[in-house]
């Protein structure tokens, strides 16, 4: 019944669930040792040469699932000792090589990498070769190939290589923790750091009288739980002990109301809804800070909202994003947000307490309008926005650029730089398809985004004023 794309995901989750299950019995400290053998029971190995590199690895899974590294400041992780299945990758000679007599390949390499064999065959020193592609670009017989390795293919922003034990290393300079070398592994050798944690800590503090706890849930939640409905997930997240249940999509209509007016002041501006978008400008883009908006994302906007009105509020978001986990060690977003989880870490939560969805009533999800809940999709936010300056009567006209993922970003900003993009406002998108694109995601499959609209439909608020109007007014003395 539980929907995962690959075995190496349904590990992960299996991890959080034991570590969850510990953590909900106070015994976490006890048996977090015995948890690999829990999962990998017996002394035959399932997926490695032996059970005993099996539980290693699970014991670094274990340590991810609480928490990690809490002096690596990115939330992104290596598991070393899971990195040893993949081929090096670079340049390669294939057995298309025919020896010609050209030899454009080593006529081309500046760094005499290619040599030839006694039968003419040529071979690429890899202490040499700086993987600049030249040769494969001449060789005739296009017998010289580019390999590399997964995690790198996914990582768009380059920030993975490999070190001296042929292992995957993140540059934090340049991650923008999107996730997508987390879900690209094939052996999970990556993974992110989750604070599960510290979100069981909130709910069990609040069934004691503590603070209550409020579920911040994406909007992308509509794609999530196929195996069941919508309202039997927010009854779920109550029997876990979430006081209420509210969509981040309210938090989307706050903020573009506030960024459709921002537009018309300023004239350009690009989107600060996806941290991992702002992130890639503020790296690599730095002449084009200025023009993010001053807008906090959805997510910390109602958080912020609910913070002034409740000042004893606990907020839990819960998404498809690994990189709302690093927006939320930002000091702007701090204070409001005290729990980040991912829908595959809010699955596991679900089992570690034995809830079954699909045995549950149907609860009520009805904060925001359709423009705040197709933020889940490529292109909402730019229909938000021209909705937005319609409802407030600006005259303005909104010229947005949607850019699906990080490459499109890219070209975009690229252009806009060069002064060579027709815009007036970029919509970044780190993930593919948008958010229901994320990483954090239970399943990644392709996301027909016209289900995102039909959910959107679904809104009993159906314009942004009428969904902002509901919010009392915040004294900010």
């Amino acid at each position: 019944m539980r929907k995962f794309d690959t075995k190496v995901q349904h590990l992960k989750y299996k991890v959080l669930r034991e570590v969850a299950r510990e953590s909900w019995n106070g015994t976490l400290m006890e048996h977090v040792l015995d948890i690999p053998k829990t999962i990998v029971p017996g002394t035959e190995p399932t997926m490695r040469c032996c059970v005993y590199k099996e539980r290693a690895i699970l014991a670094e899974r274990v340590r991810l699932a609480m928490g990690g590294d809490r002096s690596n400041p990115n939330v992104i992780e290596v598991i070393d000792i899971a990195c040893d299945e993949c081929p090096v990758g670079g340049y390669e000679v294939t057995n298309a090589c025919r020896g010609c007599l050209a030899h454009r390949c080593e006529d081309v390499c500046r760094r005499g990498a290619i040599s030839f064999d006694a039968q003419h065959v040529a071979h690429i020193d890899k202490s040499k070769c700086v993987e600049c592609g030249q040769c494969a670009k001449v060789c005739p017989y296009t017998a010289i190939v580019g390999r590399k390795r997964p995690c790198q293919n996914a990582c768009k922003v380059k920030a993975i290589s490999m070190n001296e034990h042929k292992a995957a290393t993140i540059a934090n300079e340049k991650c923008i923790s999107c996730g997508a070398c987390v879900y690209q592994c094939p052996f999970g050798a990556i993974m992110d750091k989750s604070f599960i944690l510290d979100a069981i800590d909130l709910l069990k503090k609040s069934a004691a009288g503590g603070d209550p706890v409020y579920a911040l849930v994406a909007p992308s939640i509509s794609s999530q739980f196929t195996y069941a409905k919508l309202g039997q997930v927010i009854t779920g997240l109550k029997k876990l002990g979430f006081y209420t249940v509210i969509e981040a999509a309210l938090g989307a209509d706050m903020v573009a109301q506030a960024e459709s007016k921002e537009l018309a002041e300023k004239g350009f501006l690009t989107s600060s809804c996806c941290p991992a978008f702002v992130k890639y400008v503020q790296q690599n883009f730095p002449q084009m800070v200025q023009y993010i908006s001053h807008n906090l994302s959805p997510m910390a906007t109602l958080a912020k909202y609910l913070k002034a009105t409740t000042p004893n509020a606990k907020v839990v978001f819960i998404g498809p994003c690994t990189a709302k986990k690093a927006e939320n060690q930002l000091d702007s977003v701090k204070p409001y947000v005290d729990v980040v989880l991912t829908f595959e870490e809010l699955q596991a939560l679900f089992d570690s307490k034995d809830i079954d969805l699909t045995t549950l009533e149907e609860d009520v999800l009805d904060n925001a309008s359709y423009y705040g809940r197709i933020f889940a999709r490529s292109g909402g936010l730019s229909d938000a926005v021209k909705e937005g300056l319609k409802e407030q009567s600006i005259d303005f006209e909104a010229k947005p650029c949607a850019c699906d993922g990080i490459e499109e970003c890219r070209m975009a900003l690229l252009k806009k730089s060069r002064n060579a993009l027709d815009a007036n406002f970029i919509e970044g998108m780190a993930c593919i398809g948008g958010c229901i694109g994320g990483a954090g995601c239970l399943t990644h499959g392709e996301k027909n985004k016209a289900e995102v609209d039909k959910y959107g439909m679904e809104a009993y608020e159906k314009t942004i004023s009428e969904a902002v109007s509901v919010l009392m007014p915040v004294n900010k003395d």
